[in-house]
């Protein structure tokens, strides 16, 4: 639209004024400057400006919205301690999904959502609209810009009518106040604290070594020289809740070695008949091991390839594991079967900060 088509009582006089840099602001384009100011239109009032009782309307729409922030964060707050972790609902067309992510995703996006509409309608119905030209100005404040500055915020304060209108402001302040507490209820998925949860597995004395592929207790007779096998504690089923945090702790592998090349006195003394057990999660990161090499008796994690020495402790050979695998002491019972005589001395896995 060009300034010719604008309307004469919405231009300024010609050369009204000088800008902030010393140019003539001009209403009429010519040579000298090309681009003519339009100016501002004329301001038109909203009804809110003139009827009180659609101001009143207008308050109490935002307050509602500020209201429901308010329910949906403690509907948040409930859904986190109320629902199940592993309840599934069936949500069209989205399917079976996590009733506890579906009812935390919905009631925090209101919360918030509430308040940003809140404001939005607030400041759109509410508040002053008049539009201000204001000219550029040097970086550095003088003390006149300061006290314009002051004094524009404090108008600015006035005219957003937070002092007058109560309602709004109540509603406002308690629905900030409560949507901080979404994310302290958060943090409950920090604890408990672990204890010595990380210092112990599944096996204790008279625990049966069970295959993971057969789900049978081993006999020392099923486990051949040069084989490798893979066990779990009697009685950890994998429907069991706890299932994968237990069995990345108790998980075994099962070697059968002549005596006579055992290196080490204590693995020796661990075994039977030249069966050895070791734990199978990788003390550089929790990997699983599964590679074995019957020659030398060396097991390789696929993940880093540090590489373990099972006829000498199991000690690092190769990689960036820090420490040898933990062995599980075993024996036989009065059937054959093979059973834990104890839990490992040591944790399993990883090193972590409170070892000691």
């Amino acid at each position: 639209m060009s300034s010719q088509d604008i309307p004469e009582e919405n231009l300024p006089a010609e050369h009204a004024g000088r800008d902030a840099h010393g140019h003539d602001a001009v209403s009429v384009p010519d040579d000298k400057h090309p681009f003519a100011d339009p100016g501002l239109p004329p301001h038109e009032p909203r009804v809110q400006d003139v009827d009180e009782r659609a101001a009143k309307r207008s308050e109490r729409s935002v307050a509602l919205l500020f209201t429901v922030s308010m329910l949906a964060t403690v509907a948040f707050i409930a859904a986190f301690v109320a629902i199940p972790v592993d309840k599934s609902v069936f949500i069209f067309p989205l399917g079976h999904i996590s009733a506890l992510n579906f009812a935390l995703g919905m009631t925090l996006g209101i919360a918030l959502f509430c308040i940003g509409a809140g404001a939005v309608h607030w400041a759109r119905t509410l508040m002053s609209d008049v539009e201000v030209a204001d000219e550029r100005h040097a970086i550095a404040a003088t003390p006149e810009v300061r006290e314009k500055v002051f004094a524009d915020f404090k108008q600015g304060a006035k005219e957003s009518a937070l002092g007058r209108r109560k309602l709004i402001r109540n509603t406002m302040l308690g629905a900030l106040t409560l949507v901080p507490l979404s994310g302290v209820v958060l943090l409950r998925d920090l604890g408990p604290l672990p204890g010595t949860k990380l210092r112990h597995t599944l096996w204790s004395k008279g625990k049966l070594l069970v295959n993971m592929n057969t789900n049978e207790p081993l006999r020392a007779s099923d486990v051949a020289v040069g084989s490798l096998t893979f066990a779990k504690p009697e009685g950890l089923e994998e429907h069991d809740h706890e299932f994968q945090n237990e069995i990345a702790k108790a998980a075994l592998m099962i070697v059968r070695i002549q005596p006579e090349n055992i290196k080490d006195k204590r693995e020796l003394e661990w075994s039977h008949e030249g069966i050895v057990a070791y734990s199978k999660i990788c003390t550089h990161v929790g990997c699983p091991i599964s590679l074995y090499e019957q020659q030398t008796h060396h097991v390789l994690c696929p993940c880093h390839q540090s590489t373990f020495d099972l006829s000498d402790g199991a000690r690092v050979i190769f990689g960036p594991a820090g420490h040898a695998l933990p062995q599980l002491r075993i024996g036989v019972n009065d059937e054959g079967y093979l059973e834990a005589l104890g839990d490992f001395e040591e944790p399993v896995g990883p090193a972590f900060w409170e070892r000691g």
